[in-house]
């Protein structure tokens, strides 16, 4: 997830759905045209959300004290990790069980975490890998370690995606009014971590006979709007704690295409291993938006 602003110090790759291809999210483009784009976006959603290395492979998250700490990885035979935290350094001690890079760890070795640009330390046992990551908030830092296997239960029964049928009448306008300066707004996550975000402008657009109005997030390194929202079909036809979406930046006229229909689940939909970011309160609608992705039949 490439981004170090403390909104991925909250969940790493939220954006791992963004739109794609991102170009297209702006475009004004015909019914037709709109529908294959969109078919294409969810066959790019579905893969990568099933890739090996995707979200439905976590098998454990597990956050570390400052000092000594040992893992028990979920992996058979039974495997523990011994991990040193001190001031935001995390130290693998030695176990030939593991390897980075192909090589086994037989000497204590740095991790890097995920908020760096050259991104986590990928460490192996077998079928099994771990990162570290790091999560911040106004409060300070935790660090802990993900786990992923391929052969996850998640994974291998894995029951598919489910959407409201396509409506381009959830494909619209909307208008950007930036503000100046930039406006911070506070994003709490599931785990109750409250960080700083920055909003550039408020989205502004009319639908089912209300002017709406959504602070989209702005990543560092990123051109397009990350959308965080809840609407009135949240915790019956759709996810309860949010859904996410992507919106391309306003053209010269200061407009751009909001399309719910590439509205999609946040990866606490499907683990529990996530750390997903929760819509601020002036994203949360009244307004039932029967558009893009429902629950997952095998939310735990």
């Amino acid at each position: 997830m490439k981004r170090i602003l403390p909104l991925l110090l909250l969940l790493i790759a939220c954006r791992y759905e963004g739109p794609a291809p991102l170009g297209e999210v702006g475009r004004t483009v015909d019914e037709g045209a709109s529908q294959a784009l969109n078919e294409k976006w969810r066959a790019s959603r579905l893969a990568r959300l099933t890739a090996p290395d995707g979200w439905l492979s976590l098998v454990g998250l597990f956050w570390l004290n400052e000092g000594s700490n040992d893992i028990a990885l979920p992996i058979a035979p039974p495997r523990t990790a011994h991990v040193n935290l001190e001031n935001g350094q995390i130290t693998l001690q030695p176990d030939p069980a593991f390897k980075i890079a192909g090589h086994a760890v037989t000497a204590a070795t740095v991790l890097r975490d995920d908020s760096g640009e050259s991104g986590p330390t990928l460490v192996r046992s077998g079928s099994l890998s771990f990162t570290a990551i790091k999560r911040g908030d106004l409060h300070g830092q935790r660090y802990g370690l993900r786990a992923r296997d391929p052969q996850s239960e998640p994974r291998r029964h894995f029951l598919g995606l489910d959407y409201f049928p396509f409506d381009a009448a959830w494909r619209v306008t909307a208008r950007f009014e930036p503000y100046d300066p930039p406006r911070k707004i506070l994003i709490t996550n599931v785990l109750g971590m409250i960080s700083e975000e920055v909003s550039p402008g408020a989205l502004i657009f009319d639908l089912q006979g209300q002017t709406v109005r959504l602070d989209p997030i702005l990543e560092q390194g990123e051109k397009d709007l990350f959308i965080i929202f809840k609407d009135g079909t949240a915790g019956k036809e759709t996810y309860g704690a949010a859904r996410y979406l992507y919106a391309s930046p306003p053209d010269a006229e200061g407009k751009t295409i909001v399309d719910f229909n590439r509205a999609y689940n946040p990866p606490c939909a499907f683990t529990p291993f996530a750390t997903c970011p929760l819509p601020p309160m002036q994203n949360r609608m009244k307004i039932r938006i029967e558009a893009g992705e429902k629950t997952y039949a095998g939310h735990h």
